[in-house]
């Protein structure tokens, strides 16, 4: 169904190839999964299916890449339209339309399919993807989630036989995650539809997933067994990590395969102290009055935000003081993002006050507000004006009077000692997790007091997101108050010191991290899963009691 033959691909003005010497087969019907480290290539290999790599793309092809017998280099993206369909990263590009139905309508009507097929098609897809409830919402009015969900169905219903996927659940709340990837799972073993998937939160995926190939420096291995992949993979989600520490074999895929083999270690724990808190916060206040307004604080008391018709947050409170790290976690639409919003001084609630490092956000001149609040949104592209990495980071220092080089040298500690990207590069060539890198590196420029984070690990490997957790840690340890929306578990154990949960608008759970965490069957983290009842979060933690005894880790 999909072959490549000595494929090489090379950007222009690029020093080394993207991927180099690729040979590889997918056949029909397959769930094949593609994972690497950030800026592995994993992209090019997708966009490389359906021609975008290099038509739209640029650059040079060397080989051959066959999609249902058709040769990429001699057949553009839109030859190949009727058998591939793409779904990028960020959803919101490929929008052509303003409603849900009408985008989920639009491919079939390129495609002129006959209106009672389209009519049963469009209704088949919105039950497919739980897309129903929202089908006569404007695209601008969902959440991020809500729009990755509406851009894959909108692909599927115009027929394709196969459907590339990058990063399809990195917008997503577990559930929905869940719900996505089992309707993808029906469509391959249901319909026979051939799906690749590039994705970095491999616990969501990897045991849905037939075979795996694996980027690492532009190099592809395999496709191979998920568990035979993941005994090399570079990158591992927390139970696989967990099973290499223990020595499991075979080494599990999903929670429950853990658990039948977790039993001893779960005994050991048993036995072993609670994990080291982290260094305590100030803890959460008993009522609206006792919140401070102090500096470095983030405060929401008794807060309610309308968009539009929807009262999107109900009478919130939540407190985040200096030298703390406060999560917010919720389903899509609950109200994550308008929380962020209304602390960055964006909206104006209907009810209830906002203080931001002591002051109310929205009454700052705009260019002053970024001296005391800084947010880096969904979509880090929004912050990033100039032409290329060099010129963003010298604007960025320009326009917050630092040092000639500090906003370069905050986007190298991001990036780690193993990735570097050239200065000359364009940000939208950039990677999801690059372009990420470097908005956070031009808000960490200004050094507000307090920073807000709306999903920040999209497209962020396991490595990158422990080096991100590190430096907010850091930043917290120097006083500063961080907030985070995000649909990353397992990130919020890492860094987590407080968790607030919203439903509808409405704070549904609000305490330290790691009893939410524990607690909590949808937002739990895998190694909680794994060894409740002791309350450990991450295999960090597992690793420090010393469980994992030396007979069961192999020599």
């Amino acid at each position: 169904m999909i072959r490549f033959d000595a494929v090489t691909i090379t950007y222009a003005d690029a020093p080394r190839p993207a991927v180099q010497d690729v040979d590889l087969a997918i056949e029909e019907g397959e769930f094949a999964l593609v994972v690497g480290p950030t800026g592995s290539g994993k992209t090019t290999v997708l966009r490389a299916i359906n021609g975008l790599v290099p038509h739209f793309s640029g650059g040079t092809l060397r080989g051959r890449v066959q999609v249902a017998g058709l040769d990429t280099r001699t057949h553009r993206p839109r030859d190949l339209a009727g058998v591939v369909g793409y779904v990028a990263q960020n959803p919101a590009t490929s929008f052509v339309t303003d409603g849900v139905e009408s985008e989920i309508s639009y491919g079939m009507e390129t495609c002129g399919l006959h209106p009672s097929a389209m009519r049963r098609r469009v209704e088949e897809t919105l039950d497919l993807f739980g897309l129903t409830e929202i089908r006569d919402r404007g695209l601008t009015t969902l959440s991020g989630g809500q729009q990755q969900r509406v851009a894959i169905a909108a692909v599927f219903a115009a027929g394709p036989s196969i459907l590339i996927l990058d990063e399809p659940t990195s917008a997503l709340d577990p559930v929905g995650a869940e719900d996505v990837l089992a309707s993808v799972d029906r469509i391959v073993h249901d319909l026979g539809v051939t799906v690749v998937l590039a994705e970095h939160r491999l616990e969501r995926v990897v045991h849905h997933a037939d075979r795996v190939l694996i980027v690492d420096g532009g190099r592809v291995t395999g496709p191979a067994a998920p568990a035979q992949a993941m005994a090399y993979s570079p990158v591992v989600p927390p139970v696989v990590h967990l099973g290499r520490a223990a020595g499991w074999d075979p080494l599990p895929l999903s929670v429950r395969s853990a658990r039948r083999q977790a039993g001893p270690l779960r005994a050991a724990l048993a036995l072993a102290p609670p994990p080291r808190p982290a260094p305590a916060p100030a803890p959460a206040p008993t009522s609206r009055s006792a919140m401070t307004d102090g500096t470095g604080a983030a405060v929401l008391r008794d807060v309610s935000v309308r968009r539009g018709s929807i009262l999107a947050l109900r009478r919130v409170d939540l407190h985040a003081p200096a030298g703390t790290i406060t999560t917010v976690l919720g389903r899509n639409g609950s109200g994550k993002s308008t929380a962020l919003a209304t602390l960055a001084g964006l909206l104006e609630p209907v009810r209830g006050q906002v203080r931001v490092d002591g002051r109310n956000p929205s009454a700052v001149a705009p260019r002053q507000r970024v001296r005391h609040v800084g947010l880096v949104p969904q979509d880090a592209a929004a912050l990033l004006y100039a032409d290329s990495v060099a010129a963003e980071c010298r604007g960025a220092d320009e326009d917050f009077g630092v040092r000639a080089g500090t906003t370069a040298d905050l986007l190298a500690g991001l990036l780690g000692p193993t990735e570097s990207l050239d200065p000359a590069r364009h940000p939208r060539d950039l990677s999801e997790g690059q372009r990420l890198a470097l908005a956070l590196a031009v808000i960490l420029a200004s050094a507000p007091p307090v920073l807000l984070l709306d999903e920040p690990t999209r497209g962020l490997d396991y490595a990158a997101k422990e080096r991100l957790a590190a430096i907010l840690r850091g930043l917290a340890a120097g006083g500063r108050s961080i907030v985070v929306a995000t649909h990353d578990v397992e990130f919020a154990a890492e860094c987590a010191d407080r968790a607030l949960v919203l439903a509808g608008g409405e704070v549904v759970a609000d305490g330290p991290a790691a009893r939410i965490l524990t607690e909590s069957p949808a937002f739990g983290p895998q190694v909680a899963k794994v060894v409740r009842p002791a309350p450990f979060l991450t295999v960090a933690q597992v690793l420090a009691t010393g469980a994992l005894a030396p007979q069961l880790v192999p020599r």
